[in-house]
C-alpha cells in the first residue's frame, strides 16, 4: 500500500480522499490555490503545496506543478478525485513518465472512453445496447437533419468530448437543426478544446440510471448495483438514489452484465460509472462511462457497506479484488442531494460569496461530505459545489422522510443554497410515487419560488442579527415591562416582500 498520496482536487471530494487515507495510515498532500489558502481540504492534510493564481489552468489544470508537487513531498500515487484533471488522459501519461501512480484506469482507457463516438463503437461491438444515432461526427447540419427524420424528433446534438451537460441541444424540429449545431459546437470547443458533435434519440420521459464498476489489473470486474441519476437541472444531477423504484431483478441483473461487459471491452481498471438511458418500455441503452470516482458514489456506499475510495487505492497499488459478484448485496436505501452555492430562483445561477454561518445535519443515518465552514469564502472561480448530503434508511419512504428532516436542520446563512429546493422537489407527489424522468425538474418545478411567511422573515432576521452581533435594545427593560419583539429591537428594516 502506498505510504503516501497527493491529492489533486479540493472541497468537499478532497475532503473525501482525506477521511480514507486518514484510516488507511496513508498520509496526504493537498494542492491549493489563492483562493484556497484557507480551504478546509488545505487545513485537513498532512501536507500542502501551494500551485498558483485562483485560474484552474495556472493551479488545479496544471498538470506539471500538481507532478512536480507530488515528486517533491515523496508522493507516491496522485487521487484525482473529479472534475479537473481527472478524466485527462494526457495528465495520466505524464503520470506514467515521471513514475507516479495516477488513480484511476489507463491513459488509453480514458481516451477511448472519454470520446463519444469510439465508447459508442466499442459498445456496439460488444453487443451493449446504445442509444439510436449516429456513430461518427458530423459538421453539416443538413446530414443531421437527414438523420433526425429518420430517427423521429426530438433529438440530442451532443459534444463527442467532455461531460457535464456542456456541449448538448435539444432539437425538437428541423428549423432548429443549424442553430442547435453551431451552439453546441460553439460552448464545446469552449469547454473542451474540441468542437466535434453528434446525434442521439432524444427520449421525452427516460430514467438515467448508472452503474458503478471496479475492475482490478488482473481482469477481474464486477459491479456494485445501480444509481437512479434522473432528477437533473441543466443536465446535472442533483439528486441520486439507489435502489432504483423502477428496475426488476430481472433488468437489474441485465443492466449490471451490461455494465460489466462495458467495462471488460474498454479494458477497465479501477472504479468507474457505466451510465444508461431507461425509456418507457423498460429498454436501456448505454450512455457513457465516467472513467473517475462519481460525485453520488457515497449512496453506493452506504447500501453496501463499501469504501469505494479504499478499493480505489487497493486497486492502483496492485492488489486483487477481494470481492466476487455475489459477495455485493444492498442494504436498505439511500439518497443524495448535492448542496451548492447556486440561486434556484435565478436558472441555478451560482452563488459565491462568505458563508456567515454554517450548521451541518448529524444523526443516525445521516452522512455530510463537506468541503467548507463557517466564515469560509465559497470562490467565483471553481464548481460551486459545497457538499453532498447522504441518508440511509431501510425503506425509500423513510429515506425521504430522513432527507428532508436533515434538509431542514441544513443552516447556510450568507450565500444562497438549493436547500429550500431540494425540500420541496423530495416531498412532491411525483418524487414520492417515484416517477422521476430526466426532465423532472422542467416539468414540475420550472417557475419554483420559496414560499416564506412574515414569520419565517422575522426567525431569519433575528438569527442574522443576533449572530453579527449587532442587536441594540432601544430601552432598559424591567420585569413589569413588555418583552420586546425582535420587529422593535432590530432597528431600521422594511419588508421586502
Amino acid at each position: 500500500m502506498f505510504k503516501k498520496i497527493l491529492i489533486a482536487n479540493r472541497g468537499e471530494i478532497a475532503l473525501r480522499v482525506i477521511n480514507t487515507c486518514r484510516d488507511m495510515g496513508v498520509k496526504t498532500v493537498a494542492v491549493y490555490s489563492d483562493a484556497d489558502k484557507k480551504a478546509l481540504h488545505v487545513l485537513s492534510a498532512d501536507e500542502a503545496v501551494y500551485l498558483g493564481p485562483s485560474e484552474p489552468s495556472q493551479s488545479y489544470l496544471d498538470m506539471d506543478k500538481i507532478i512536480n508537487a507530488a515528486k517533491i513531498t515523496g508522493a507516491e500515487a496522485i487521487h484525482p478525485g473529479y472534475g479537473f484533471l481527472s478524466e485527462n488522459s494526457a495528465f495520466v501519461e505524464k503520470c506514467d513518465q515521471q513514475g507516479v501512480i495516477f488513480i484511476g484506469p489507463p491513459a488509453k482507457v480514458i481516451k477511448d472512453l472519454g470520446d463519444k463516438i469510439t465508447s459508442r463503437k466499442i459498445m456496439v461491438n460488444s453487443g451493449v445496447p446504445v442509444t439510436p444515432g449516429l456513430i461518427s461526427t458530423e459538421a453539416d447540419a443538413g446530414v443531421m437533419t437527414a438523420e433526425a427524420e429518420k430517427l423521429g424528433y426530438p433529438v440530442l446534438i451532443k459534444a463527442t468530448a467532455g461531460g457535464g451537460g456542456k456541449g448538448i441541444r435539444i432539437v425538437q424540429s428541423s428549423d432548429e437543426m443549424a442553430d442547435a449545431c453551431a451552439a453546441a459546437s460553439r460552448e464545446a470547443k469552449s469547454a473542451f478544446g474540441n468542437g466535434e458533435i453528434y446525434l442521439e434519440k432524444f427520449f421525452t420521459k427516460a430514467r438515467h440510471i448508472e452503474f458503478q464498476v471496479l475492475a482490478d489489473q488482473f481482469g477481474n470486474t464486477i459491479h456494485l448495483l445501480e444509481r437512479e441519476c434522473s432528477v437533473q437541472r441543466r443536465h446535472q444531477k442533483i439528486i441520486e438514489e439507489t435502489p432504483s423504484s423502477v428496475l426488476t431483478p430481472a433488468l437489474r441483473e441485465a443492466m449490471g452484465q451490461a455494465a460489466v461487459t462495458a467495462a471488460k471491452a474498454s479494458g477497465y481498471v479501477n472504479a468507474g460509472t457505466v451510465e444508461f438511458l431507461v425509456d418507457e418500455n423498460l429498454k436501456f441503452y448505454f450512455l457513457e462511462v465516467n472513467t473517475r470516482l462519481q460525485v453520488e458514489h457515497p449512496v453506493t456506499e452506504m447500501v453496501t457497506g463499501l469504501d469505494l475510495v479504499r478499493l480505489q487505492l487497493e486497486i492502483a497499488s496492485g492488489k486483487k479484488l477481494a470481492l466476487t459478484q455475489e459477495d455485493i448485496k444492498g442494504r436498505g436505501h439511500a439518497i443524495e442531494c448535492r448542496i451548492y452555492a447556486e440561486d434556484p430562483e435565478n436558472g441555478f445561477f451560482p452563488s459565491p460569496g462568505k458563508i456567515i454561518f454554517l450548521k451541518e445535519p448529524s444523526g443516525p443515518g445521516i452522512r455530510n461530505d463537506c468541503g467548507v465552514y463557517s466564515g469560509f469564502d465559497v470562490p467565483v472561480d471553481y464548481d460551486p459545489i459545497l457538499s453532498k448530503l447522504i441518508v440511509h434508511a431501510e425503506t425509500r419512504e423513510q429515506a425521504i422522510h430522513k432527507m428532508v428532516k436533515a434538509l431542514k436542520s441544513y443552516i447556510v446563512l450568507g450565500i444562497k443554497t438549493p436547500i429550500e429546493f431540494l425540500m420541496n422537489v423530495l416531498q412532491s407527489e411525483p418524487f414520492v410515487r417515484g416517477e422521476v424522468f430526466t426532465d423532472f425538474i422542467d416539468t414540475h418545478f420550472s417557475n419554483w419560488k420559496p414560499y416564506m411567511t412574515d414569520a419565517d422573515i422575522a426567525r431569519i432576521a433575528f438569527i442574522v442579527d443576533e449572530m453579527c452581533g449587532t442587536r441594540k435594545m432601544r430601552k432598559t427593560v424591567s420585569l413589569h415591562d413588555e418583552i420586546p419583539t425582535p420587529w422593535q429591537t432590530l432597528g431600521h428594516w422594511r419588508h421586502g416582500l
